[in-house]
């Protein structure tokens, strides 16, 4: 048995190895190099600084801007995600008539290339749209969604939009693995269908949610790319994200600013991953 264990994990290990090397390549390297070009003067010939870049970043009033932005955003957008996907997650789990064309038209947004999308939300938004031609025929006046407040609505439907149907076929995969047992026994013990909810199906879609929120969480921080092709490299003041600063500071080839602030964002990120952790541990220990 241990003979084959081990013939098992030397070829589990080959398999893995090119993979793990196009990791390190692309992903590992790249990251290790940023995080020690972030402690120096400058890319060639540069002295080690210490934190004088971070201090500096700090102290950047665009980069105050773009994080707070993005750690709104992610506050605001990953909650509405969460329950949303959940919602649609248990109408779909029902028996209806529709139930094969709404799991295909949730599926759709992550099959559509995203220039095609954006194209859609430009011509519903944009001063002379479509959404903007209704208000006028019902006599309100037009809005300039993307120079204005309304920006950062408009984001955050996008981002719904786009990535709630991969969180609903996650709820879904983990609603049917509930047995149907429990909902009847709870039944029986007078149990109404707020406290199912409560005591039947948050408990046993746990893992689920955790997976669901971490995914949602990175998914928030990729953003960049609907908002930077609806809005461009300068967006208005509400939607302009740590990803635009990062862009713009590439594009004036300011590599110090660049790599400290992804430092700090993944840093960020990590402690979050982190604490989500510790609260799924501690719940399924509470659980056990």
């Amino acid at each position: 048995m241990k003979k084959w264990l081990r013939k098992d994990a030397s070829a589990a290990m080959l398999f893995l190895v090119p993979s793990g090397i196009g990791f390190a390549l692309f992903y590992l390297i790249p990251f290790v190099m940023g995080v020690y070009y972030s402690f120096m003067s400058q890319l060639v010939d540069g002295h080690f600084v210490g934190l004088d870049n971070y201090v500096e970043l700090l102290g950047s009033g665009s980069f105050r801007k773009a994080a707070s932005n993005t750690f709104y955003f992610s506050a605001v957008s990953v909650p509405l995600m969460v329950m949303l996907s959940l919602g649609l997650a248990m109408l779909l789990n029902k028996n209806i008539y529709i139930q094969k064309w709404l799991r295909t038209a949730y599926v759709m947004p992550l099959v559509v290339p995203v220039a095609s999308i954006i194209m859609i939300w430009q011509l519903l938004f944009d001063w002379n749209g479509s959404l903007n031609a209704w208000l006028n025929s019902y006599g309100y006046e037009r809005v300039d969604w993307m120079k204005t407040e309304s920006a950062r609505g408009v984001v955050i439907m996008v981002y719904l939009w786009k990535n709630i149907g991969y969180n609903v076929i996650l709820f879904l995969a983990g609603l049917q693995q509930i047995p149907k047992d429990y909902y009847e026994t709870a039944r029986i013990e007078g149990a109404g269908r707020l406290r199912q909810f409560r005591s039947v199906t948050l408990v046993y879609l746990t893992s689920t949610m955790f997976f669901v929120v971490i995914m949602s969480i990175i998914n928030s921080f990729k953003v960049f790319r609907e908002t930077y092709l609806i809005a461009g490299d300068y967006p208005h003041d509400s939607i302009y994200m740590m990803q635009h600063y990062m862009n713009n500071m590439f594009a004036s080839l300011d590599i110090q600013k660049l790599t400290a602030a992804a430092s700090l964002m993944f840093v960020c990120i990590m402690l979050i991953v982190l604490v989500l952790f510790a609260i799924e541990r501690r719940h399924r220990q509470y659980m056990e």
